[in-house]
């Protein structure tokens, strides 16, 4: 693994415009590092060297607003979220005694897109693991969404003293895709379909994966602030990004690590989640072979020691989206010390 030399700065993030819960999605130009989108939150910065290159990653960190409870909760958003959409999240959590950190991962939203870099999950995981040793947080309680699923067990896998306990909220990379029949897309074509993104892509894919048909105007201002990395003039940093990111995912599943993991895990899986990593691009007679999540958490919970799945019947890719009271007593309970 990579060898990071590490510096960090905490400071406010610029004057700018929280999208409001009623907007509308549309392509609004916010800047590739969403200069013009306000986080809900004040934006704290972490800064390292990675790869011969200069980054800095965004995060939220929410303090308790009730006694605290001396546990820190990591929060690790998906491919099309950012920290910015675990805010209902934090602030619930918060107010339970909890401290809450919620980072912007390299490559998205707020955080660094270095041209032409080279984007792992150990890479992710390292940066990870350096911001929180710099912000003070011990082991902690990890949360990981969708991707960010994915890099919360690498994570667990690479730093087990680091985790107290292991939550997967829908998370990808419990099956291996590519080798239930999707075929391997590489970067020249998953930066061309990049260059098709707007916030009607994006808000059809949602609707059809994420929310089982059923669309509130509430997740518009997710769509827009996607759509709104792309619609700039830098909007081509993004695309690359994204599609570099994407070729991450594609390669790089963890399911044949899964009974390595060492620390208490529950899979919190909404059920009407239809997400299965590029599948429309496999063959139609292979596609029925291509496990959503909700079907791979099936399996995969038996591969992971002493893991508990959750059913979550009413609710699809992003509980926490879609129910942030419901989701978030589901998660309190996971987190919940043994025996409570």
């Amino acid at each position: 693994m990579q060898r990071l030399r590490l510096a960090a700065a905490l400071c406010l993030a610029p004057a700018a415009a929280f999208i409001p819960a009623t907007v509308s999605a549309r392509d609004v130009a916010l800047g590739a590092d969403l200069e013009r989108f306000a986080y809900p939150a004040p934006v704290h910065w972490f800064a390292a060297d990675s790869q011969g290159a200069r980054v800095r990653m965004a995060y939220l960190d929410v303090p308790p607003s009730a006694t605290p409870n001396g546990t820190t909760v990591v929060l690790l958003h998906g491919k099309n979220f950012c920290a910015a959409t675990w805010y209902d999240t934090a602030r619930r959590l918060a107010a339970a005694g909890y401290r809450v950190i919620a980072p912007d991962q390299i490559g998205f939203c707020k955080s660094s897109k270095p041209a032409g870099y080279q984007y792992s999950f150990h890479t992710m995981a390292a940066l990870t693991r350096a911001l929180l040793e710099r912000a003070g947080a011990g082991q902690v309680v990890l949360v990981g969404h969708s991707t960010g699923g994915v890099l919360a067990v690498r994570f667990a896998l690479l730093y087990p003293d680091r985790v107290a306990r292991l939550v997967l909220v829908n998370p990808l990379g419990l099956n291996d895709t590519l080798a239930e029949g999707v075929p391997y897309t590489d970067l020249g074509a998953l930066r061309a379909e990049e260059a098709k993104t707007s916030a009607a892509t994006i808000k059809a894919y949602q609707l059809r994966n994420y929310y089982h048909g059923d669309w509130r105007p509430a997740y518009d201002r997710w769509v827009a602030m996607l759509a709104g990395q792309y619609a700039g003039a830098d909007g081509d940093r993004v695309r690359d990004a994204q599609a570099r990111l994407s070729d991450m995912i594609q390669t790089q599943p963890v399911a044949a690590e899964l009974p390595r993991l060492t620390v208490p895990t529950v899979l919190l899986i909404g059920q009407r989640d239809r997400t299965a990593f590029r599948a429309g691009s496999a063959p139609p007679e292979r596609r029925a072979a291509v496990r959503t999540v909700p079907q791979a958490a099936e399996q995969a919970v038996a591969r992971i020691p002493g893991a508990r799945l959750v059913r979550l019947d009413p609710l699809g890719h992003a509980p926490q989206v879609e129910d942030p009271d419901g989701f978030v007593a589901a998660l309190r309970d996971a987190i919940a010390p043994a025996g409570r």
